[in-house]
């Protein structure tokens, strides 16, 4: 087995700390906000991005011990990308359906000059 260089160990341990904290912050974010379509918005955010910060890392590290490039983790991030964005769609229009929103009525009284 080869062994990993430094600076492929050193990089592949950045991303992996980014993407842990990018997707606690997305899971603080789903914790503090205070409306539902905010708390939807954080957790999309942080669940793509630390995916994509792993995947890198994951596909760097592949990669470089197997001598060529590799890429199928990709396909599974392919994934994630195109689902985690239409879940979020869905489960807010979801949302608005069942508790739309109030309008304002418009003012009944004649404006005064």
């Amino acid at each position: 087995m080869n062994a990993l260089p430094l600076w492929a160990a050193i990089l592949m341990a950045l991303l992996m700390v980014l993407a842990g904290v990018v997707t606690l912050i997305g899971s603080i974010g789903l914790l503090r906000l205070p409306s539902f379509n905010e708390r939807m918005h954080a957790p999309t955010l942080g669940t793509t991005l630390g995916t994509f910060c792993m995947v890198l890392a994951s596909t760097l590290v592949a990669s470089l011990l197997h001598g060529r490039p590799i890429f199928h983790e990709w396909l599974i991030s392919l994934f994630l990308f195109i689902t985690a964005p239409v879940t979020a769609i869905l489960l807010m229009q979801s949302a608005t359906q069942r508790h739309p929103a109030k309008r304002s009525q418009p003012p009944t009284d004649p404006p005064t000059p």
